[in-house]
């Protein structure tokens, strides 16, 4: 079976060819954005941080790793767990594009998602 082609994007840079199914994965809508105008398929924000994990983090890159840890441990609730099985459904239907707000492009969960994503796919 072929690894899904899954990638991160800023929800504010331009939807291109390649991006396929694009899901917006933040709890809260980005500013400035028009909901017409977002070019999205689906926001899944069911699979975003908990308010709590988001306000802690506060895009701290020094955060990061704790980040990843706590949220990991977040995406094993049942709600969280059904959002992912989506995404993996959706993943395995074609590209997939999990998009997200934060500036700081690197320090994500997004970036945590898609490694969720391709490593469940390699087992």
């Amino acid at each position: 079976m072929s690894r899904p082609t899954i990638t991160v994007k800023r929800i504010y840079d331009e939807p291109g060819p390649d991006d396929g199914m694009r899901v917006l994965i933040d709890r809260l809508w980005p500013r400035g954005i028009k909901k017409e105008d977002a070019a999205l398929d689906l926001w899944l924000k069911e699979v975003a941080p908990s308010n709590e994990l988001r306000k802690w983090f506060q895009h701290d890159p020094a955060k990061f790793p704790e980040f990843r840890q706590r949220y990991e441990t977040e995406l094993h609730a049942p709600e969280q767990q059904a959002a992912l099985a989506k995404l993996r459904q959706l993943a395995g239907q074609g590209p997939l594009t999990l998009l997200f707000a934060a500036k700081d492009s690197e320090h994500s969960n997004a970036h945590v998602l898609r490694d969720i994503l391709t490593s469940a796919d390699e087992r």
